[in-house]
């Protein structure tokens, strides 16, 4: 199992939350999204690594960034 935090930027809600754990969560071999929306810190737990660019590209299609 892996694991991974990442800091997302310009959420502002709980739809936001919903909207990034949807996307990032149909990545595959994804178990599992934790989105704190307080400190836009999301934590995915894994079967396998998964790259920068693919979460990357799934947080920016729910409409938002991940910071660098």
């Amino acid at each position: 199992m892996f694991e991974k935090t990442y800091t997302v930027t310009g959420m502002t809600c709980q739809h936001c939350v919903a909207s990034v754990t949807e996307e990032v969560g149909e990545l595959d071999g994804v178990r599992g999204v934790d989105v704190d929306l307080g400190t836009g810190a999301v934590t995915v737990t894994s079967d396998a690594a998964l790259t920068d660019d693919a979460v990357r590209s799934a947080v920016e299609e729910a409409g938002y960034t991940l910071a660098a």
